[in-house]
């Protein structure tokens, strides 16, 4: 097996470095590549790209935006690996993520896997409150990589491995952004393929957004949904609909509470609570705590109000996604 690290960046040049960096320390004793595809920058990285030159076995291209999902497929389309393994640009890899890649793969082959993300102390406290929100089983259920119990695991394309005959067979990533990955994933299970869960194969996930950043992007992966559900039905499930949900009860709840019945809004007060202390545990500190009770409030409204639109226009009015969401699509160009 010869590994191939596929890499797409825009306008990001200090996260590569850093990525670059923590690749330096890896202790994985065999070759491998990498290999960096900008997607039509105007800030580009190949000066950072030069200065790993001499130590890392490194491959830069430069190509017309066209998204990550198509960056992604150009960079496995030129790889010299017959296994692949995606990043995207805001992850710090741990030493041992290669290693125990390989373990995973010799003990038990699967051709396509994903791992988890987690925070490094060095992380913003927003970044921190953010992952909270985007890994907790109190808010996701593990659907990101935080539970082993999983049968059917999507990998996420921040961090996720698949071989070449995969990707081949597949066609790789599609041309909606985000929603790529399950995308991608759906069609390697109808395809035969099997995903897992590598759960001691993640990567330090520093999430380069802010508030309004966060609630604009899972405000489009709750747009995303319904526009998957439709192409793959028998996928669908009812957990998608919680976030939506979410909103309409908690709001039922702020207006019985105007008439004095306070009981679900009690409910949701005792679940905020539950949010609170996990999250003040986990990062030991009170002031994460109380951001994670804003993460987890946008996370839940951007993507439940998403989702409810979505599910309006492309469900029940039978809009064409492209149409209703062009935001969401890529030209593909490559």
């Amino acid at each position: 097996m010869y590994i191939s690290i596929i890499i797409p960046v825009y306008n990001r040049p200090d996260e590569i470095k850093e990525l670059l960096e923590s690749l330096l320390i890896s202790d994985y004793n065999k070759e491998y590549e990498i290999v960096i595809i900008e997607d039509g920058s105007s800030v580009t990285c190949k000066k950072e790209v030069e200065l790993f030159k001499d130590r890392l076995n490194l491959f830069y291209y430069f190509k017309e935006n066209s998204g990550p999902g198509d960056s992604r497929n150009y960079g496995m389309k030129v790889a010299k690996g017959n296994y692949f393994i995606i990043f995207d640009s805001d992850c710090i890899i741990p030493r041992q993520y290669l290693t125990e890649v390989e373990k995973e793969l010799t003990a038990n082959y699967v051709d396509c896997f994903g791992g988890s993300d987690a925070a490094l102390d060095s992380f913003s406290d927003i970044q921190k409150a953010i992952n909270f929100a985007m890994t907790s089983f109190l808010t996701t259920g593990g659907i990101r990589g935080g539970s082993e119990k999983l049968t059917k695991f999507q990998p996420r394309s921040f961090n996720m491995g698949i071989s070449k005959k995969a990707f081949e067979n597949s066609n790789g990533f599609g041309n909606i952004h985000p929603g790529e990955d399950p995308d991608l994933t759906i069609r390697l299970w109808k395809l035969g393929y099997e995903t897992r869960l590598f759960p001691k194969a993640f990567v330090y996930h520093k999430r380069r957004i802010d508030w309004d950043k966060f609630s604009a992007q899972v405000n489009k992966f709750g747009k995303a949904r319904p526009i998957l559900n439709s192409w793959y039905p028998e996928y669908s499930k009812l957990t998608f609909f919680l976030p939506t949900l979410f909103i309409l009860g908690f709001s039922a709840a702020v207006f019985f509470f105007l008439f004095g019945f306070e009981l679900p809004i009690l409910c949701f007060a005792f679940y905020f609570l539950l949010l609170f202390i996990s999250a003040s545990i986990q990062n030991k500190s009170i002031k994460i705590g109380i951001l994670s009770l804003i993460a987890v409030s946008k996370q839940f409204f951007g993507y439940g109000r998403g989702f409810l639109e979505s599910y309006i226009k492309v469900i029940l009015l039978k809009q064409k996604p492209e149409v209703a969401f062009s935001e969401l699509f890529f030209k593909v160009k490559s």
